[in-house]
């Protein structure tokens, strides 16, 4: 996995972590998209980045997304009771809706809500996750307050052979994972092709007793919550001799999601998102890039067999980009994106549609030991007119591989149609966007051996939408956020320790009956040990993920205990591309919860059996 390195020393804690060699986010020259929007190594990134590739989510054996993220700097998951139920991310303390989520390049996330659907992405399918913390709205727009994670699904390679792949999962709560693909390709054109399910039948998501206190879900269904899912996948594409390259994603993936509930207690679910994209250089100088994308999300809810209601939403997007070189080590970035919104539902919302042009432009430069970002936008929205945003980042290379960095940039949210537009006196369409400000200042180093960063920020933000004392949605709160996050990264012995820690003050900063709280579900301590070792074809590690106390209400009336878990995992390649994994997760049994009243898996375990060619 790739540091953004922090110098846990500065924590008060002892982190330890290496640059796994099965990882390419080891190496200071990996190469990152999402953070400039153009391809750039992690070592000249100006922001802090994690990578994880294809091999790391082979060597940690997660279930879910959450289970594989939790623990990064910033990364902080709330989940309203196991595998596959509702699952909010939390990056650097902003809120759920604050972070910007991109499949394969598409926008995703339901638009009445804000939020991405984190449970409903298979991991199985996943070849690449970049995780980019700090403002980005000055080349993304709208919700990149906290940060973009932008995931990439399994490509095919360029050497001519078709590879098959194949996985199957069995174990607690009685799970059943299976995939199946096939890639492959030319010395021109690549493509993937692959099919997956899983089923579980889950846990009791919400503890016992909720209907008596009014918390959680506020009522008692003492029964396993089931979740299966099915997903596709497709992806492809050709270059030419001259550069041109074309290229195209399809991921569908469907969902069924039981679940405990006063007025409703499933969900069938459908996620899908498509997208495209033409590159070309019509000079030397000059690369251009048309894109198109789709995103659609669908809930059908019930209430045991009852229909209840349902809502589906669909994102369009198109963009045009130009990185324009101007000299040696000097890019220049113009571009315009736009995308239209449609909502529908049984609810009626007030209105259904809306539609958003941004136009972008960014500098990239290096003087010697001097490297500079500049980046600003313009946002117009059909419903809240024009939004400017803009971002610099500057940073200093010393002797020795050791680098300082600073950087400001703003951001903002846009409110969603459920603010906007819900009906019933419950929408307001005269909200403005959220806003904020954030400063940033970093210190790194890379060795062949190891390398460490600690980075401090913090981030302001205004006009936070909340309800009145009539219940009536207003931008009305305010937030500070203040954090440190580190890495540090180190190989001893043939022992790869990878280590992650953060410090969080999330506050309330409102002036009101609540000012000063820790706003809701954010642990303010985090920290994350990985340790592997490889003998031979066997393979061993384990994981252990701790975070703080948090709150689960903005009056912090309710405490969520801090907690740590242990997962252990082995990896057997008994044959050429076979591997047997198993793994032991919450190894001590530790009972915790990250909303209220609601439970998570007890000690759990886990066989896998993979076939692929291109294992080692």
């Amino acid at each position: 996995m790739k540091k953004t390195l922090l110098a846990a020393a500065l924590l008060g804690c002892t982190l330890a972590a290496h640059a796994a060699d099965q990882s390419e986010a080891a190496h200071p020259g990996a190469v990152v998209v999402t953070a400039t929007r153009t391809a750039i190594t992690v070592d000249d990134a100006l922001s802090s980045v994690s990578v994880i590739t294809r091999a790391d989510i082979e060597r940690l054996q997660p279930l879910s997304l959450a289970d594989l993220l939790t623990g990064l700097p910033g990364v902080s998951f709330a989940n309203v009771g196991g595998y596959g139920q509702q699952t909010s991310l939390f990056l650097r303390g902003t809120n759920s809706a604050h972070s910007l989520v991109l499949i394969d390049g598409v926008r995703i996330g339901g638009i009445s809500s804000g939020l991405a659907a984190f449970e409903q992405i298979p991991v199985e399918q996943i070849e690449r996750i970049e995780v980019v913390r700090g403002p980005r709205s000055s080349l993304y727009g709208a919700d990149a307050i906290g940060g973009v994670i932008q995931i990439f699904t399994r490509r095919g390679s360029q050497d001519g052979a078709l590879r098959p792949s194949f996985s199957l999962t069995t174990g607690s709560q009685n799970l059943l994972r299976g995939q199946f693909g096939l890639s492959g390709g030319s010395e021109h054109a690549w493509y993937n092709l692959a099919v997956g399910a899983q089923h579980t039948r889950g846990i009791n998501s919400c503890r016992v007793g909720a209907g008596t206190v009014f918390a959680g879900c506020y009522t008692d269904e003492p029964d396993n919550d089931p979740y299966r899912n099915e997903n596709l996948v497709a992806n492809g594409g050709y270059r030419w001799d001259n550069g041109a390259e074309l290229r195209g994603s399809w991921l569908r993936s469907l969902g069924e999601i039981h679940f405990d509930g006063s007025y409703q207690n499933r969900s069938r679910t459908v996620q899908q998102t498509a997208g495209a994209a033409f590159s070309f250089n019509p000079l030397q100088a000059w690369k251009t890039t048309l894109s198109a994308g789709q995103n659609i999300d669908r809930y059908d809810n019930y209430e045991n067999e009852s229909f209840v209601g349902y809502i589906w939403s669909k994102r369009n997007q198109a963009s045009w980009q130009n990185d324009v070189s101007l000299a040696d080590n000097q890019l220049l970035t113009l571009g315009v994106d736009w995308q239209g919104e449609k909502i529908e539902s049984d609810t009626g919302f007030l209105a259904t549609r809306r539609h958003d042009t941004g136009s972008f432009v960014q500098y990239q430069g290096t003087f010697g030991r001097n490297e500079v970002q500049l980046s600003a936008r313009r946002d117009h929205n059909s419903q809240y007119g024009d939004h400017d945003t803009g971002a610099a980042a500057w940073g200093y290379r010393f002797d020795g591989g050791l680098k300082l960095s600073a950087s400001y940039g703003s951001a903002f949210h846009a409110p969603t149609f459920n603010d906007l537009y819900y009906p019933y006196g419950s929408g307001n369409p005269d909200l403005k966007p959220e806003k904020s400000r954030s400063a940033e200042l970093g210190l790194s180093r890379q060795l062949d051996s190891w390398n460490w960063a600690v980075n401090a920020y913090q981030t302001r933000i205004d006009q936070l939408i909340a309800l009145d004392s009539n219940y009536f949605p207003m931008n009305v709160s305010r937030a500070r956020i203040r954090g440190v996050e580190g890495q540090l990264g180190v190989n001893l012995g043939g022992w790869q320790l990878q280590g992650y820690a953060s410090w969080l003050q999330p506050r309330n900063d409102d002036g009101g009956v609540n000012d000063g709280r820790v706003l809701q579900r954010r642990p303010e301590h985090t920290a994350r040990i990985d340790l592997d070792r490889r003998i031979g074809e066997w393979g061993i590690g384990a994981t252990v993920n701790g975070a703080g106390r948090a709150f689960d209400d903005a009056a912090n009336r309710h405490a969520l205990g801090g907690y740590s878990t242990t997962d252990l995992r082995a990896s057997w390649h008994f044959a050429p591309g076979w591997q047997l994994e198993a793994r032991i997760a919450n190894v001590f049994d530790r009972q915790y919860e990250t909303v209220w009243y609601y439970n998570q898996p007890r000690r759990s375990g886990f066989l896998t059996l993979r076939y692929s060619p291109a294992t080692r």
